[in-house]
């Protein structure tokens, strides 16, 4: 790619119009780019219209500390902005057994607090005292994260396509996209620079393209249920599932199947052992709450060998977005902004450079919420 391009005569394609896609669009536009966004569907109508839409900075490691903390930043300064707003409610998370994952989450909490996190261990006692909805008497470790909050993921697509729409970014929905290089086109147009970030079909665009990557699809599960009434977004490490407020009552998910999904095929529905297993852990932890649940789904997120994203230069012109181990849509803003940064000539993330693989790598796939 031509370096000396500023960004007012630079074209790019963006491949993708999940909350990545669309962030970069706009940071791009933002820049003076000229930009064409393809989605081969409608603008947040895969992973990002299916994501939990839970948000923190609770990182041990400085480059996600600093990731996720510049995404909340973002996430706070849009908000507001039509119809997205960010919520502001604490991420509690504990284990239930002594052991490895107790201990996990004392050295999670040292490692955040070093990396200036807004986080604290906390015990059962003062857990029933501040959140008396939740059931206590069983959990043996746990820590707050209090810079958190939830939001509406669609809003926020919807909230970035009208902002990028607004400056200048054509976006073309129901438009597949065939991807090839040397020049850099899309669908046989030329761009000075493409980004794929296209989520769980990346792998299929860039190997479309003639570009092995290291990433897996896989698939997870969600649904929605009357309000519990007040209760912090939390997760359960031991029993392994997640509940966070939710406009209609409370958004749970679980249902991780650690085995690569088809994108194109995968079964979007919620399955029945999901939806039973999800409410008898919601009406064990939640006394008193009788879960009706009102609908249950499936997404896909995308897991790579390290756990860290491919975010940078896969080839000259060429860049690639994907593999966000289930936290995707969490660090978009940032992610977004980093990467469009990195198009236009800085130097992006270099702990997720794509080239660190080969993309003949074997590996397993491990959820993303995860403490170990």
């Amino acid at each position: 790619m031509d370096d000396s391009l500023s960004g007012t005569d630079r074209r790019v394609a963006v491949v993708g119009g999940g909350a990545v896609g669309l962030t970069a669009a706009h940071d791009l536009a933002q820049r003076d780019a000229h930009v064409t966004l393809y989605d081969a569907g409608e603008v947040g109508g895969e992973s990002t219209g299916r994501a939990a839409g839970i948000l923190y900075d609770a990182f041990a490691e400085d480059v996600d500390a600093h990731v996720a903390a510049r995404a909340l930043d973002r996430f706070r300064e849009f908000s507001g902005d039509g119809e997205f707003a960010v919520r502001e409610t604490p991420y509690l998370w504990f284990v239930t057994e002594p052991g490895a994952k107790a201990e996990a989450i004392r050295e999670q909490v040292a490692g955040m607090q070093r990396q200036g996190r807004h986080v604290e261990r906390i015990d059962a006692d003062t857990v029933a005292e501040r959140f008396p909805a939740l059931r206590t008497d069983d959990v043996v470790e746990a820590a707050i994260a209090y810079d958190a909050g939830v939001v509406d993921t669609s809003a926020y697509a919807d909230l970035l396509a009208s902002k990028a729409a607004e400056r200048g970014v054509e976006i073309r929905e129901q438009t597949p996209a065939s991807v090839a290089t040397d020049p850099t086109r899309v669908n046989g147009e030329r761009y000075d620079a493409v980004l794929v970030a296209a989520g769980a079909h990346t792998k299929r665009v860039l190997a479309d393209a003639g570009f092995s990557v290291a990433l897996k699809p896989y698939r997870v599960q969600a649904l929605t249920a009357n309000d519990p009434g007040e209760m912090p977004t939390f997760y359960d490490a031991t029993a392994g599932y997640y509940a966070r407020p939710h406009p209609t009552g409370l958004l749970a998910g679980d249902g991780t199947e650690p085995v690569e999904a088809d994108p194109g095929t995968y079964d979007r529905a919620g399955d029945d052992w999901f939806v039973d297993a999800t409410r008898e852990r919601l009406a064990d932890r939640l006394p008193g709450y009788d879960p009706d649940i009102e609908r249950a789904w499936a997404g896909l997120c995308t897991a790579t060998p390290d756990r860290d994203p491919l975010l940078g230069e896969l080839a000259d012109g060429l860049f690639v977005a994907a593999g966000w181990q289930g936290h995707g849509f969490m660090r978009a803003p940032a992610t977004g902004e980093a990467i469009a940064e990195q198009i236009l000539g800085d130097d992006g993330i270099a702990a997720f450079d794509p080239t660190r693989f080969t993309g003949e790598e074997s590996f397993d796939i491990v959820e993303g919420m995860t403490v170990e």
